[in-house]
Formats: C-alpha cells, structure tokens, sequence
C-alpha cells in the first residue's frame, strides 16, 4: 500500500476531525484591566475633572446620534 492509500484507509477508520487544534490561550492574558468603563467614571462622578470633561464629551456624542 502506499501512503496515500494508508492514508485513506486511517480516515475511513478513525474519521476526520475538524476540531481545534493547539493549545488553547487564557482570553484574559496580556490584557490590562482599567476603570476607564466603569459607570462613576464614565459619568465623571467620581471627582476628576478631566473624567468630567470626557463623560461631558460622550454625552455630547450620544445625543448627536439622535
């Protein structure tokens, strides 16, 4: 037999596999928590005047939207 052959024949036996393959990475890593999408500093409650001037911003942008 040849190798195609043998290769054919492992398939008719055992199927194909379409599943993943590799290893499989944590989705988390590499990236950097912030606040920055946090309710208190995306309505700039908080106190920090350019959190303000961003959720003032955003605002401005929602409504243009409308």
């Amino acid at each position: 037999m040849a190798k195609s052959d043998d290769d054919f024949q492992n398939i008719l036996e055992n199927g194909i596999s379409f599943g993943r393959g590799g290893d499989r990475k944590d989705p988390n890593e590499g990236k950097v928590k912030t606040k920055a999408k946090k309710k208190q500093y995306i309505t700039g409650a908080h106190g920090s005047g350019s959190a303000r001037q961003k959720a003032k911003y955003r605002e401005q942008r929602a409504n243009r939207k409308h």
